[in-house]
């Protein structure tokens, strides 16, 4: 499977986080789309199809992000 660079995943996590802010699932048909369109880009980048499996996924090709870091393990795995 490719990979994203981790700057394409940096980006397309700040373009998400930033539409979130700006509440844009609540806005015009373009700000919508766009998050769609981000958030759908976010999953074949990351090869999931599930937005927070994506960003987790995303979150994880990060430099600085520890291997041992749990994030991904659901609360019953912990």
């Amino acid at each position: 499977m490719l990979m994203a660079h981790p700057a394409v995943l940096s980006d397309l996590i700040t373009q998400y986080e930033t539409l979130q802010a700006l509440h844009a699932s609540e806005g015009g048909p373009g700000a919508k789309q766009r998050l769609d369109d981000v958030s759908y880009t976010l999953c074949v980048a990351t090869g999931t199809r599930d937005l927070d499996a994506a960003l987790i996924a995303a979150r994880h090709r990060l430099p600085g992000a520890r291997a041992e870091d749990d994030s991904i393990l659901s609360a019953d795995a912990v």
